[in-house]
C-alpha cells in the first residue's frame, strides 16, 4: 500500500514540478514518532530555495487534498536535498561528475568498501572516481550509498 501511495504521489507532484523547472529527487510515506510524515525531496538547476519549498508545498498539497487518495492522516514535508544530498541514480552521478563525492559499496573493491574523491564520470552504469589511491570503477548496482562531500 505504501508504495502504490509513493508512486500516485509521484505522478502527482512531478506533473507539477515539471512545469517549475524542478526534479522530484525522493518520496517517502513513512510512520515516525508523530504520525505519517509524506517528505518531498525536490531539486533544480541553481538550487532550491525555501519561497520554492513553501509554494510546491502550497500547490502539491492542494493536488493532493483534491485527489483524497492517502487515508492516513499525515504531515506533508517538502524540501531540498541539502549539500550533501544523496546520489541515487545515473543521472544524479552524470549531474554532479568533477564534484567531490563518498562512496560505501556493498561488495568490497580490492578489500575496501568505502571511497572519498573525485566523482570523474558515469558511464555504462559505472562510475569511475579519484582518489588518493587512483582511479576506481565502481558498478552502480554495488552502490549501497552515495552521497555529494560538502566543499568549503
Amino acid at each position: 500500500m505504501t508504495q502504490e501511495i509513493i508512486d500516485r504521489v509521484r505522478a502527482i507532484a512531478d506533473s507539477i514540478l515539471i512545469s517549475e523547472g524542478m526534479d522530484l529527487v525522493e518520496v517517502e510515506f513513512r510512520r515516525e514518532a508523530g504520525g505519517w510524515v509524506l517528505r518531498l525531496t525536490l531539486d533544480k538547476s541553481g538550487g532550491v530555495t525555501l519561497d520554492d519549498c513553501t509554494r510546491m508545498s502550497r500547490e502539491i498539497g492542494r493536488s493532493l487534498d483534491v485527489e483524497d487518495f492517502i487515508e492516513n492522516p499525515y504531515h506533508l514535508e517538502v524540501s531540498s536535498p541539502g549539500l550533501d544530498r544523496s546520489l541515487k541514480n545515473e543521472r544524479d552521478f552524470i549531474r554532479f561528475s568533477e564534484r567531490r563525492i563518498k562512496v560505501k559499496t556493498m561488495e568490497p573493491i580490492g578489500k575496501q568498501k568505502s571511497f572519498k574523491g573525485k566523482l570523474l564520470k558515469c558511464v555504462e552504469g559505472r562510475i569511475e572516481m579519484e582518489t588518493d589511491e587512483g582511479i576506481v570503477e565502481i558498478h552502480l548496482p554495488n552502490i549501497a550509498r552515495a552521497n555529494l562531500e560538502v566543499e568549503f
